[in-house]
């Protein structure tokens, strides 16, 4: 794609002498680039020459001169936002992180999800999809100069390109560069197969053109005859494409008998179907090779007559009608490119996205909103992260480490207790971001905490997640009633004197399939003692079956530590812990146990010194209120703080001290510190002020947020 002309001229053509200004001051950045005969990667000068062939738009071809590797080297660095404006210093950043990614790996070819996962982040962590265009071309260029490199590095480049970015290309419409990427990759990684292949196209090339100029003249005539506008051309053949149906197909390339194909674009459906039947009444036609997919489009909404005709020296000849509508829509990458070829289905998103891909590089000033659309109307509610070992991992956008540890497997996410994002401790709430890699941190035994499942705190995102945790508490209660029944039957036995029981007779008589489930019935009081009386045939029991004897209830201290009571503790402020929340303590030598959350930040970023000084504390039974921050987004401020108060009044909790901030927007920031009892009342209370229609956001405030 390589002009022969000198390149930096190139760059002006199609732009205003104000925007040949902003060329030559990214030029004059460029210029500053130290001269290195060793430097064989892609320039950035190179890089926007190639795009110019795509008309796209100033901004653009800024941030590809910009964005060569070595500008980032540059001391001082330029000051791009300030001279060129955020979008091309956007640009400029998505371009540099794509061009450092080091994410693939060879092993994700045999792992087909690894790889469109993969696809699916880079497009999605990217502010604007022109970037994925830059760094397209930049991948075009480094093939080119790919013979200067080491076999390994060829070899891997190449892998690479045609995993992930081949596809990207055709999944953007961008069918150009897929062909491009496809056969110069292919050509490093089966050099034989691409020479042998290359020359077969080469020697017969004059006998191809003659076969398809002689088509295209006679029909065009009969069209013209007819009265019919249409555009014909010769449909090249790629080397990659043609390298694939012979394996597909187990068929030498002299065997293959699309190597010859014609488009046929016309003006209506009215005249798909007559240029059709001129095309079967003018030369023999295969009729098993005949698809109508214009009666029965396919599932991703492709429209086109595909037929397959004879000509007089017996060549097949592929031929495509569609309309120009149609031809559109399949350009754009939707239909027949990028879904069926990659076995995706039909994505209305993904339309819409690709529409917007067409209009940035077709309009010379693209609106500002209009780079943003594509990301967020595809991938709004995706989030892709990495495990230590490399492997992405793709989530729900809000998804949380705690959901990151149920998607690798039920039992880590089970053991939870801890997670660290790019090598530093994080909350189990904190809120994962594309990109980054996640480690979990496990205790040997143990199970979920009821937390994790209440919707207010924050802990789980993902239905998946929320699912495991319900059932393993329901499995637990199962166990437990399971184990009260056995005990409870086994000890009315004895007190009757009975010395077997018939469990399957007891079972169908309380309609239970087993004995396990019998014993689950009882467990849960389901089946009551005067039942299980009346089955015996005594008279009816004056006390329940199993009786617990009364004890009075004895006060405790709030916190205990280390089993003890009445140790005197003092709540953290930075997280307000509350009963219900998992607690530990930290011995000060100034005030004595404070009371953190064990998730707390100033907890989890202890000094190994100081981790020392952590000591086990329970939650005590003695009824407290404690003092808890939450901070209210309201779309607006009015009666905002009167129905807060209402709803809190009711609940019987007691606000000490409450603040709210306006915004020019008319939305409006609320904070309170309200007395509660224990997490479940917070819990409540979170619930109740979300279901006001005014409110965007409420959770409990965590430090200085």
């Amino acid at each position: 794609m390589q002009k022969s002309t000198d390149p930096k001229k190139q760059l002006f053509s199609g732009f205003s002498v104000p925007d040949h200004q902003k060329i030559e001051q990214a030029l004059a950045i460029f210029a500053l680039i130290p001269e290195d005969p060793r430097y064989h990667r892609p320039s950035g000068v190179e890089v926007a020459t190639i795009l110019m062939d795509f008309h796209v738009d100033l901004k653009t071809i800024l941030a590809a001169i910009l964005s060569d590797p070595r500008i980032s080297e540059l001391d001082p660095q330029p000051q791009i936002a300030e001279q060129f404006g955020e979008t091309v210093a956007t640009l400029v950043k998505d371009v540099n992180w794509l061009n450092k990614l080091t994410v693939y790996s060879p092993e994700m070819t045999s792992q087909p999800n690894q790889t469109e996962t993969l696809r699916r982040m880079l497009l999605s962590m990217t502010q604007d999809v022109r970037a994925v265009l830059i760094k397209l071309a930049y991948r075009i260029r480094r093939l080119t100069v790919l013979p200067k490199e080491s076999y390994e590095i060829r070899h891997f480049i190449a892998r690479e390109t045609l995993d992930i970015y081949a596809p990207i290309a055709n999944r953007l419409g961008v069918h150009q560069f897929k062909w491009e990427l496809e056969d110069m990759a292919f050509r490093y990684l089966e050099p034989q197969a691409y020479l042998q292949i290359a020359k077969s196209l080469a020697a017969n090339r004059a006998q191809r053109e003659k076969c398809i100029d002689g088509f295209i003249e006679l029909l065009q005539k009969t069209l013209y005859d007819e009265a019919i506008s249409a555009n014909i051309y010769g449909r090249p053949k790629h080397i990659y494409s043609i390298w694939k149906k012979m394996q597909r197909k187990h068929l030498k390339i002299d065997e293959l008998y699309d190597l010859l194909a014609v488009r046929v674009i016309v003006d209506n459906l009215t005249h798909c179907y007559t240029v059709l039947g001129i095309v079967h009444s003018l030369w023999q036609y295969i009729p098993k090779e005949f698809d109508d997919y214009i009666a029965n489009p396919k599932e991703n909404g492709y429209q086109s007559l595909h037929t397959v005709i004879l000509d007089a020296e017996g060549n097949r000849i592929e031929v495509q009608i569609r309309t120009k509508e149609m031809h559109e829509f399949a350009e754009l990458g939707v239909a027949a490119h990028w879904s069926y070829k990659e076995g995706g289905k039909h994505n209305p998103a993904m339309e819409k996205s690709i529409a917007t891909l067409r209009k940035l590089l077709e309009e010379k000033d693209p609106s500002e909103t209009l780079a943003e659309d594509f990301r967020n109307e595809l991938f709004y509610d995706r989030v892709y992260v990495l495990t230590p070992a490399g492997k992405l991992i793709d989530l729900v956008k809000g998804s949380t480490p705690l959901d990151f540890a149920y998607a690798i497997h039920t039992e880590i996410g089970h053991r939870c207790r801890g997670a660290k994002v790019n090598g530093r401790i994080t909350p189990l709430t904190y809120r994962l971001k594309s990109g980054e890699k996640v480690e979990i941190l496990t205790t040997k035994e143990g199970g979920p905490n009821h937390n994790w499942i209440d919707p207010n705190l924050g802990y789980l995102k993902s239905a998946h997640a929320i699912s495991k945790v319900k059932s393993w508490f329901k499995n637990q209660k199962q166990a437990e009633n399971i184990a009260t029944g056995k005990a409870i039957l086994e000890k009315e036995s004895q007190r009757l004197g009975l010395k077997m029981l018939n469990l399957a007779e007891l079972a169908r008589h309380f309609k239970q399939p087993d004995s396990h489930r019998l014993f689950e019935a009882i467990g849960r009081s389901d089946i009551s003692a005067r039942q299980l009386a009346t089955f015996f045939k005594i008279p009816e029991l004056e006390a329940p079956l199993v009786k617990t004897p009364h004890k009075k209830p004895t006060a405790r201290s709030v916190i205990t530590v280390d089993g003890i009571d009445n140790v005197h503790t003092t709540m953290a402020n930075c997280c307000a812990p509350v009963p219900g929340d998992n607690i530990i303590g930290y011995i000060s030598h100034h005030k004595g146990i404070t009371v953190h959350r064990k998730d707390c930040d100033n907890i989890l970023h202890l000094s190994p010194e100081k981790q020392s000084q952590l000591i086990s504390v329970e939650w005590g039974s003695e009824k407290s209120s404690y003092d808890v921050p939450i901070i209210i987004h309201a779309f607006s401020a009015q009666n905002l703080l009167n129905d807060v108060t209402h709803i809190l009044t009711q609940a019987k909790v007691h606000i000490s001290h409450a603040s709210l901030e306006t915004h020019p927007n008319f939305s409006a920031v609320l904070n309170l510190n309200i007395h509660i009892q224990n997490i479940s009342q917070l819990s409540r209370i979170l619930s109740k002020i979300n279901q006001l229609p005014n409110i965007h956001d409420v959770k409990r405030k965590v430090g200085a947020e």
